[in-house]
């Protein structure tokens, strides 16, 4: 396994929509180990293939006791409860912000050997399918924002160290 660089926000790849995942051999299991070693490098919750350069539909996670990965996962809300919660991301550093999301969404797709998953989220668990999800669509959180919480974030964007040094 290695540690991965993370896209920073600015970068195309962040901005583009992650291809099905069609063959389902050991550069797929070594795709996955990455993304999950690189992200508990990165001490996140979440990690998108494409948020390592990969423009292919697969995400990682660990929240809420649960580790484990999906690959071409689509979802849909359980009832019609919505959360607003703070946010932050790998690919934005120091930048948080209030998102409003679904309570609880159930997610399909299939694992890294190809067999059929379904996970059921609901709060942190149920905020991270739907973050890393719009990652492989190619939506960054910023665009889920409310445009007072947008225009702050943009600016932290801005003034932030590593966006300078990109």
């Amino acid at each position: 396994m290695a540690i991965r660089e993370i896209r920073l926000f600015g970068d195309p790849v962040l901005n583009t929509a992650a291809d099905p995942v069609e063959v389902f051999d050991e550069r797929l299991h070594r795709l996955v180990g990455d993304m999950l070693e690189t992200m508990d490098a990165a001490g996140g919750v979440g990690l998108a293939a494409n948020q390592i350069g990969v423009t292919r539909r697969v995400f990682v996670f660990d929240c809420q006791g649960m580790r484990g990965h999906i690959v071409n996962p689509v979802w849909e809300p359980l009832g019609e409860a919505q959360q607003t919660g703070t946010e932050g991301c790998l690919s934005v550093p120091g930048v948080r912000g209030e998102v409003t999301r679904h309570n609880t969404v159930i997610a399909r797709g299939v694992d890294m050997h190809g067999r059929p998953l379904t996970l059921r989220g609901t709060g942190l668990l149920a905020r991270c399918i739907q973050h890393e999800t719009d990652h492989l669509d190619g939506v960054v959180f910023t665009v889920r924002m409310a445009p007072g919480q947008r225009k702050a974030a943009l600016s932290a964007i801005d003034q932030a160290d590593w966006k300078k040094e990109n």
